[in-house]
């Protein structure tokens, strides 16, 4: 049923984005207006997204006057503003106060937001509040290159820009979203090209933990207005992109609950007083057994529809929020779910451990398996999108076989 007071309006284009929008669909049948500098065939001929490209949209002169005017437009409604990718939401973190005179901002306060984007004082924080993380050496500039030498683990590492906005802002030949490093030549030659790019912040080398994409977990949580964490979404990586700037993003992910871990991180973000979305991605160590944390994005994250088809719909949440009808406590989501993003072949494939790949069969057997752009009411006499989305699901054949 249509709900005309509700408008959301999205930054981005990417599958971040056309996730929320199916979020809103869902729950309310409304259509999200989505903006973005790029055109992007994941929300390109969509009835539930209405897109437009916008140049220099990253930037605070051009976002703010475009916000305005779009509010003024669609005064007396709900407009919901959500932060798709990171330089959206650090944006809309800026400039909170002057966005919140016209929409609904779920997103942390600035100062927080400072020490949380930045790796190293994140892991401060998490050695401040006993959340276990992987070992860490922070470099400042090249000058510290000598740290590689005398790390207090062994090779291979883990090398990583602290600040992930910087780093993609100086674009270099060989770009890659993390470094797995195995001599302490290549991690020098690494670091030396990333400073020299332009990148002016700290780089994160860090203990390797074993494991394949399936040690991987993600952990999705929302926190109110009033800093209480409303709801909490853990998923099992069962497998990740392996494209050099695409490692990282999950394809495939298997709902799990471990209550220790959940709330020590609901814990956390109590404390800290944050609201708004918060993504953790984290790892299982084999070597101790704990759960490592990676990192936190101040938003939701891409995969977000895991949480969604969990039934845990995050349009729902910012709308509840929103109008201050939150329900009382927690809900950690128990729920048995399947997610993924590219074909069931390619993820059989992957999945090393039997029990896993029976229990996430049994899963697309009773229909508890969705992947965010086989949606129906949007693929539905709509011929464009269709052949959209069976072409790009069926690329990930070539990107798996190039990378395996």
């Amino acid at each position: 049923m249509m709900n005309p007071e509700i408008i959301p309006v999205l930054l981005g284009a990417d599958l971040n984005c056309y996730s929320v929008a199916r979020a809103f669909h869902e729950a309310y049948g409304v259509v999200s207006y989505a903006f973005g500098r790029y055109n992007l065939g994941t929300t390109d001929h969509s009835k539930i997204v209405r897109y437009t490209h916008v140049d220099n949209l990253d930037t605070a002169g051009v976002l703010l006057p475009m916000l305005e005017n779009f509010a003024k437009e669609h005064t007396g409604k709900l407009l919901i503003l959500v932060g798709c990718t990171d330089a959206y939401a650090d944006l809309i973190i800026e400039n909170k106060a002057f966005l919140s005179e016209y929409y609904f901002c779920s997103a942390p306060s600035a100062e927080l937001a400072k020490k949380l984007i930045s790796k190293e004082a994140f892991y401060e924080m998490c050695e401040e509040h006993h959340l276990d993380y992987p070992k860490t050496v922070v470099i400042h500039h090249d000058a510290e290159l000598d740290k590689l030498s005398t790390l207090p683990f062994s090779y291979p590492i883990v090398l990583k820009p602290s600040s992930s906005i910087r780093y993609w802002q100086n674009p270099f030949d060989g770009m890659k979203k993390v470094y797995i490093i195995r001599t302490e030549e290549e991690a020098k030659e690494v670091a030396r090209t990333i400073f020299y790019s332009g990148y002016d912040d700290s780089l994160i080398i860090q203990d390797f933990i074993p494991g394949d994409d399936s040690g991987m977990y993600v952990l999705t949580a929302y926190s109110d207005q009033n800093a209480n964490v409303k709801m909490m979404c853990l998923g099992h990586v069962l497998l990740e992109e392996h494209t050099p700037k695409g490692i990282g993003n999950h394809v495939a992910i298997l709902t799990e609950y471990h209550e220790d871990l959940m709330k020590r991180v609901k814990d956390f973000l109590e404390k800290i007083g944050y609201t708004g979305f918060s993504n953790f991605d984290i790892k299982f160590d084999p070597r101790d057994g704990k759960f490592k944390i990676f990192e936190i994005n101040l938003r939701q994250g891409r995969s977000n529809y895991y949480v969604t088809h969990s039934g845990a719909n995050l349009a729902r949440l910012l709308v509840c929020d929103a109008q201050k009808s939150m329900k009382n406590g927690t809900e950690f989501v128990k729920n048995d779910s399947f997610w993924h993003t590219v074909p069931k072949k390619i993820i059989y494939s992957y999945i090393r451990d039997e029990d896993t790949k029976k229990k996430v069969q049994e899963l697309v057997k009773n229909k508890k398996a969705g992947t965010a752009l086989f949606y129906d009411a949007d693929l539905r006499m709509n011929p464009l999108r269709f052949a959209y989305v069976a072409v790009h699901n069926h690329r990930y054949y070539k990107k798996y076989k190039l990378y395996p």
